[in-house]
């Protein structure tokens, strides 16, 4: 699980990356991002719409899924970003683990989230 500090809470920091933020997107995920220069640490959030998986269940694996492989990638971004991953399509539930990973590399490279 991701650390309470490299999550949202509440709505209004969740809209301002909406609103402000700049899109990266793949086929299945899309990124919007923002720097955050007033935090120490980065935060992320993933949104799963019933539109995508009626069932609770698979919008929670999905979202845990991503939520693993950000902790994983944590060490290496730098600077504090405001992340909100957003899943487009219910394929995420039974992608294999390594294309899942590289997909969501690939798009932290394309927003510059590396050091």
């Amino acid at each position: 699980m991701l650390a309470f500090v490299n999550r949202f809470h509440g709505h209004g920091s969740l809209r301002y990356v909406y609103k402000n933020g700049q899109a990266i997107r793949s086929r299945l995920i899309t990124i919007k991002y923002t720097a955050n220069p007033h935090r120490t640490h980065s935060r992320f959030a993933v949104v799963v719409s019933k539109k995508v998986h009626k069932s609770a269940v698979g919008r929670n694996r999905m979202r845990r899924r991503i939520y693993e492989i950000v902790r994983h990638q944590l060490p290496e971004i730098t600077r504090s970003h405001d992340v909100a991953i957003m899943i487009f399509s219910s394929e995420v539930i039974n992608l294999p683990a390594d294309e899942l990973k590289d997909t969501i590399r690939q798009l932290f490279e394309q927003a510059e989230l590396y050091k």
